[in-house]
């Protein structure tokens, strides 16, 4: 089973402030909750992941690498895993002074309760994705 969600919400600051907050890899993986540390090494990412799921009792170790960026409109990443992969897209389009904020994530479990807990928790973790970008721009939502 592969899960997907698409999240689109705005953001009341320029397309280019939100691009510095979306294509740092660093900032993004911050916002995850389950992201328990992380580390960036030329451009490319490790994200240590804590997963609630009964068959899983150690941190996982996510690689990410971006695989397309269009600054400053479009960021496309990877991750790639032992008990999954994921990918995730942020397209930004600027309207008059704010910007839209289009993400895409696709998750593939490969042990059983990944899928499971991404389709009920990837909502809340688009909230604090939108939450941390809010905040590093220091704009009301």
């Amino acid at each position: 089973m592969t899960v997907r969600v698409e999240r689109v919400f705005e953001i009341p600051a320029p397309i280019q402030d939100v691009w510095e907050f979306i294509a740092d890899p660093e900032k993004r993986a911050a916002a995850i909750s389950v992201v328990r540390d992380y580390s960036v090494e030329d451009g490319n990412a490790t994200w240590n992941l804590k997963l609630p799921i009964p068959l899983l009792d150690r941190t996982v170790a996510v690689e990410t690498r971006d695989t397309d960026r269009r600054e400053p409109e479009y960021v496309r990443f990877v991750g790639r895993s032992r008990v999954m992969n994921v990918s995730g897209e942020h397209e930004l389009t600027s309207l008059d002074g704010t910007t839209r904020v289009t993400n895409t994530f696709v998750v593939e479990g490969k042990i059983p309760g990944v899928e499971r807990f991404f389709n009920r928790n990837m909502d809340t973790e688009l909230d604090n994705l939108e939450r941390a970008l809010f905040d590093d721009l220091g704009v009301e939502a």
